[in-house]
């Protein structure tokens, strides 16, 4: 494993980090090596990373993920180093950057059709393997062992991050929470915008209500969406939904959220987000739906699981199911950050709790249970 580049400063970065181990044994604080940024990547030190139903999937093995590994894909900070021969306007050492969880090779054929989306190389690479794009990880434990990278693996007091994963994060936002805008809100933002392409004036609801489900209720409240309906089973859940732009909200626990639902949205809504990845919700979102309907499914399921659709009855009413993993991380996340500092996206309002990296195990737990309002952080510096 290389080390970091002898042009630093001597101090500036330490040899060694605390990060969140995943293994065998399950989760795990550890020291480690810091990482090296390689060419066209920079060494970030993580001010804050997001606690996502992602990793708690991996965490859960509902998805396939080697281990030993570093979660944590949702991260902000400030750059500290770039690798040797990186040349580049977007960041520069000092800045205040986000990370986004889909960081495009820029390479692949679909990267050069601007579907940073569907980076074959970030696909096939780091969610398959751990690695980045010279099919290696940049981290390791103080033994060698190879450890591997769930998007940055953000999880740690520092992160690489490929430079076409970034964007700067201007003063007035605060710099722990806008590391929600590299997952949630960017999901959020290519559901609606690329996906659903929600137009003003039409309906929608929005399925599950936690960092993606507000950032959903948020976006399209920014492109003119109305009414829009948000569906949970937790009050609170739906009271903040309320809070950031939701016109009406149906507990799915005290009433039948489809009736509910098509009866808000005069004979069903335009579009349905369904976010929590549940075949019940899927099934239900489709039945939400109007004739000429779209619903774009946002929330990942463990491997395997199925829906059924009627397929008549998507056929003879024009309907259509839409898959959609994030946004366009090169153009999408600095458009990101604009909605945010211009109030578009309210932070203070989306992160609800906040954790320290001793206290993982509790984050997860809690977001297992559905106690976490909003979303929540773990903040590493």
């Amino acid at each position: 494993m290389s080390t970091i580049e002898p042009t630093l400063p001597a101090g500036t970065v330490p040899h060694d980090m605390r990060a969140a181990v995943l293994d065998e044994h399950g989760l795990r604080i550890e020291r480690i090596p810091v990482p090296a940024p390689q060419r066209d990547e920079a060494l970030v030190r993580v001010t804050a990373c997001g606690v996502c139903h992602s990793d708690l999937h991996v965490l859960k093995g509902e998805i396939g993920f080697p281990r030993p590994a570093v979660l944590g894909h949702e991260v902000s900070g400030t750059v500290v180093a770039l690798g040797t021969g990186t040349t580049t306007e977007a960041v520069a050492v000092g800045d205040r950057v986000v990370g986004a969880f889909i960081m495009p090779c820029n390479a692949c054929v679909e990267c050069a059709r601007g579907r940073d989306d569907l980076c074959l190389r970030f696909f096939g690479l780091n969610r398959v393997e751990g690695s980045l794009y010279d099919g290696t990880s940049r981290l390791a434990r103080a033994d060698g062992t190879r450890l591997a990278m769930y998007s940055m693996g953000g999880l740690a007091e520092y992160a690489v991050v490929p430079v076409s994963g970034l964007a700067r994060v201007p003063d007035e936002l605060d710099l722990a929470s806008a590391a929600v805008l590299g997952c949630a809100v960017m999901t959020g933002f290519g559901a609606v915008r690329r996906g659903g392409g929600v137009r003003v004036g039409e309906s929608v609801a929005v399925i599950g209500i936690g960092g993606v489900g507000t950032s959903i209720v948020q976006v399209a409240r920014a492109v003119g969406a109305e009414p829009i309906i948000a569906v949970d089973v937790n009050t609170e859940k739906l009271d903040l939904a309320i809070e950031l732009g939701a016109h009406a909200a149906v507990n799915a626990r005290e009433s039948d959220p489809v009736e509910a639902v098509r009866a808000l949205g005069g004979d069903g809504v335009d579009v349905v987000f369904e976010a929590l990845g549940s075949p019940r919700t899927f099934a239900q979102g489709l039945d939400m739906i109007r004739d000429g309907g779209r619903l774009v499914a946002v929330g990942l399921a463990a491997t395997g699981q199925t829906a059924p659709v009627e397929i008549t009855r998507l056929v003879r009413r024009s309907q259509r199911v839409i898959g959609s993993y994030g946004a366009r991380t090169r153009t999408d996340l600095p458009e990101v950050v604009r909605l945010a500092a211009s109030g578009a996206i309210d932070l203070d309002r989306v992160v609800t709790d906040s954790y320290g990296l001793d206290d993982l195990e509790t984050a997860f737990a809690a977001l297992t249970d559905g106690r976490i309002r909003g979303r929540g952080v773990v903040r590493l510096a």
